[in-house]
């Protein structure tokens, strides 16, 4: 017996105040704009070119003590962060765990390997029982590529999915399916500006997973949508889109709620290095389940869409939010 969270004849009014919701979205999109002009976002060494070094030391070491090691080297801008291993906490054996992260060294990349080298042998030298687990270093000339090449691959794959959605079913799909993937990337790029996280290449595979998260949820709505066109011609857009929308319910809710549990789980278990990309995760599988159902749709209403499938002729323009 296939599992239903919701009663077959489920019959909510998305629409019935719809239009707060597309305001609210525009204030989200305008909130997120104007922090980032003010805040920008907290680029990571991935995008600002630098070194992160993970250490893991004895339980007497501190931040102050590490910064104080690395102060006779004039790194520069130095950042040293403590972290924890959910690991060796669930186990009974919790130790210090930092993140060091150093800003790119004027000079080649000889230049570079050698304040690394200096950075572990200071470390080494000042601190009880030091291990490295990881060291990245991304110079600055890399550190612009990759900027340029993530912005690339965000717009590649908007595109694609205009180009898709536009093949599969009609313009009118493929413009409300594009403008709730571009609200959804850019409110979460608004709130990684917000609360300051930071933003690297993890944060950009996360959005884009989002973006594919997003459109699989958009594509089963909209497939809904066509299938109850056909069948009900005689019916008002407007409720031909809330009973797709409550006949996919029950599927949105279970896809969601299954893929936040795993989600939840990497976040408070999964450690530092992949909580941003967890976060971003998380935020994203909400934020694109609300645009699948409020965004998509309600472009689509505003729109209209062809109401006899079988032939190439427009159908009926939008309803009004209000009727």
């Amino acid at each position: 017996m296939r599992l239903k969270l919701l009663p077959h004849n489920t019959s909510i009014n998305f629409f019935g105040k719809s239009r707060y919701a597309i305001w609210l979205s525009i204030l989200a999109v305008l909130i997120s704009f104007v922090f980032y002009l003010i805040n920008g976002l907290n680029y990571g060494i991935d995008f600002r070119g630098g070194t992160m070094l993970m250490i893991k030391t004895s339980n007497s070491s501190s931040v102050s003590e590490i910064r104080k090691s690395l102060n006779n080297l004039e790194l520069g801008d130095t950042v040293v962060t403590k972290i924890s291993d959910p690991t060796d906490t669930l186990i009974g054996n919790p130790k210090q765990m930092f993140l060091i992260k150093i800003e790119q060294q004027e000079g080649n990349a000889e230049v570079q390997n050698k304040m690394i080298i200096d950075v572990k042998k200071t470390l080494s030298n000042n601190l009880k029982e030091i291990s490295f687990l990881q060291t990245e270093s991304v110079g600055s000339k890399i550190s612009g590529e990759l900027v340029q090449k993530a912005i690339l691959a965000v717009c590649l794959a908007v595109f694609a999915v205009l180009f898709y959605i536009w093949i599969r079913f009609e313009w009118q799909f493929s413009l409300g399916a594009v403008i709730a993937l571009v609200h959804d990337v850019l409110i979460t790029i608004g709130i990684f500006s917000i609360i300051g996280l930071e933003f690297n290449l993890s944060i950009i595979a996360a959005l884009l997973t989002i973006v594919g998260y997003s459109l699989n949820d958009t594509v089963i709505v909209f497939d809904r949508i066509r299938e109850n066109l056909k069948k009900y011609q005689s019916i008002e857009l407007l409720e031909v889109l809330n009973k797709s929308i409550n006949e996919t319910l029950s599927r949105t809710i279970i896809t969601s709620l299954t893929t936040l549990l795993a989600l939840l789980a990497l976040f408070i278990f999964g450690g530092e290095v992949i909580r941003g990309f967890t976060f971003a995760m998380i935020w994203g599988v909400l934020i694109g389940t609300y645009s699948s159902i409020f965004i998509a749709s309600s472009i689509l209403l505003k729109l209209g869409v062809k109401r006899d499938w079988s032939s190439k002729n427009s159908g009926n323009p939008g309803t009004n939010f209000d009727e």
